[in-house]
């Protein structure tokens, strides 16, 4: 079955959310630095933690009216240049580029995005995997909190830990990805679908 005409669950974040967690209410950058002005050493702190964002509207695309632009996905593999996803262009076409990955190895994966006109509260990365050319069934997801980042003109980027990949005869075959990027809002940034097939070897 081809990686393009697998129909994958989508990706849902809401299960991962603490029933008693309650995100901190919104504030753009002029409350926050209004906030305990009195207070010196926090001044300092949150002028080191904004940057430029302090003094001016940092805006990385006028056409784009989100606070989180998702640009690349790279897989990263000691001793091997990175294998890369352009998330800025037409992701639609994205699960026709089918990484090769050697079973067993170690990687890690690393989004680079870009924050803008105002401060993002907990930013999640969230990735469900599913095994491709049987039913449709949900091999391994993974959550990571990203974090909270200010708006920069700067191309940020989050690197997850190390996760190795599977082995064996039975774990070859190609495996399709929903991807989520969201926050504390559950505001989805960005959402996508891409693939890879484990292999023996590289080839």
């Amino acid at each position: 079955m081809s990686a393009e005409n697998e129909v994958v669950p989508p990706v849902e974040g809401e299960e991962e959310h603490d029933a008693n967690y309650q995100p901190p209410p919104q504030k753009t950058i002029e409350e926050i630095m209004a906030a305990d002005a009195e207070d010196e050493s926090l001044r300092k702190y949150k002028e080191a933690l904004l940057g430029e964002a302090q003094s001016e509207k940092i805006i990385f695309d006028d056409s784009d009216p989100r606070k989180v632009i998702v640009k690349k996905l790279s897989l990263l593999v000691a001793d091997r240049d990175p294998m890369e996803l352009d998330l800025s262009g037409d992701i639609s076409k994205l699960k026709k580029n089918v990484f090769v990955i050697k079973e067993g190895i170690q990687y890690k994966i690393r989004i680079d995005f870009v924050v803008q006109r105002e401060i993002v509260h907990g930013l999640k990365y969230i990735q469900k995997t599913y095994r491709m050319g049987v039913p449709v069934v949900h091999v391994d997801k993974m959550t990571q909190m990203v974090g909270s980042y200010p708006p920069k003109k700067e191309i940020q980027s989050y690197t997850t830990p190390f996760e190795e990949a599977p082995s064996g005869m039975m774990a070859r075959g190609t495996y399709s990805v929903s991807s989520l990027f969201t926050d504390d809002d559950k505001n989805e940034h960005l959402k996508w679908e891409w693939s890879f097939e484990i292999k023996k070897d590289w080839q």
